[in-house]
């Protein structure tokens, strides 16, 4: 129990220093990925109000930087859904506050 407190707690650390530092896209790749790395599929079902709201910007925002994943091949959006075809391509596009928090999750 320690251990996922710990974890969470650099979860919330780290997604502070994110929504300061780093770019709505960067941001909304690593939501995917937190959100992937908890999911059995590789479909979210969210909306871009719902990640605007967690993020703390503008729906359009997200909805303009998930236009720019889906140009790129890495996700397909419809409506309240997010299916991610390139995992490693958003790891490339992330900031590298995923890769901290979930080494931290992945601690044993």
């Amino acid at each position: 129990m320690l251990r996922y407190i710990q974890a969470l707690s650099a979860q919330i650390a780290q997604t502070a220093i994110c929504n300061r530092h780093h770019t709505i896209e960067q941001q909304l790749c690593g939501f995917l990925l937190h959100s992937l790395d908890r999911l059995q599929s590789g479909e979210v079902a969210v909306t871009h109000e719902l990640i605007a709201g967690m993020l703390g910007v503008r729906r359009e925002s997200v909805t303009a930087a998930a236009g720019h994943l889906q140009e790129a091949g890495l996700i397909h959006c419809s409506r309240g859904q997010i299916a991610v075809r390139d995992r490693v391509g958003l790891e490339r596009r992330s900031c590298e506050c995923h890769a901290v928090v979930k080494k931290e999750y992945d601690r044993r």
